[in-house]
């Protein structure tokens, strides 16, 4: 190995410790403040510049005990059913993928965790890359470790989108069904996490096949 080359190593090394430092205080700093943004959220107001018509952006962040319990395991059920017994990482849905990816050819399908979902809200953007998907496995596990799990879902169901705009459960609630997020109940809180997977573009009232799924998930998991 030349000179040159290890000394691009060294360099390489120095920056990903540093993003990890920084990341590493910036989640620090999230056990006691809320963030004022986020990167998928400066995404979305860049696409706005390039897109027709205004953009308003609705967020308003709630405490997890004003967060209707039911939509918080609707969300779990539907997109970490393991939240309370993994780090940050679910290894056996990741085994799953890829197993299921060696079979049928295809990519391996998403097996992240809020935790991971999470980061990449808060540090990321939606673009897929597997530089991205690599820090995400390295920062789930930290958020989990500074954050705890009751933060971690409060700050998931308070920065992820749920419609153009929509940002949060309180947001989401009052845009999708004129409520607070409270106040939901477990049908809507059901079709809400129903959309998740594609909030920009699926509608709660057309989630009747796999807002069902989620609530036998629900009762699966005990709730």
């Amino acid at each position: 190995m030349t000179r040159k080359i290890r000394r691009w190593l060294a360099v390489a090394v120095l920056i990903v410790v540093g993003l990890h430092l920084l990341w590493g205080a910036a989640l620090l700093s999230l056990r006691y403040f809320d963030p004022p943004t986020t990167g998928v959220q400066i995404q979305r107001r860049v696409e706005s510049l390039f897109a027709r018509g205004a953009y308003k952006k609705r967020q308003t962040f709630v405490p997890l005990r004003r967060i209707s319990p039911q939509l918080q395991h609707a969300v779990i059920a539907a997109e970490d059913g393991n939240f309370y017994k993994h780090y940050g990482i679910d290894w056996g849905q990741v085994q799953d993928a890829i197993e299921e990816s060696a079979e049928t050819g295809e990519p391996p399908r998403g097996a992240s965790t809020i935790a991971q979902q999470l980061v990449k809200n808060l540090f990321f953007t939606t673009h897929r890359n597997p530089l991205r998907k690599a820090f995400e496995y390295t920062l789930a596990p930290m958020a989990v470790m500074i954050l705890g799990r009751d933060r971690v879902l409060e700050l998931y169901l308070n920065v992820i989108e749920w419609g153009p705009g929509v940002f949060g459960a309180q947001a989401a609630a009052e845009f999708h069904y004129r409520v607070t997020a409270a106040a939901l109940d477990r049908e809507q809180a059901a079709r809400l996490a129903a959309i998740l997977p594609s909030p920009r573009r699926r509608k709660p009232d057309r989630m009747d096949q796999y807002s069902a799924i989620i609530q036998d998930r629900m009762r699966l998991l005990g709730w």
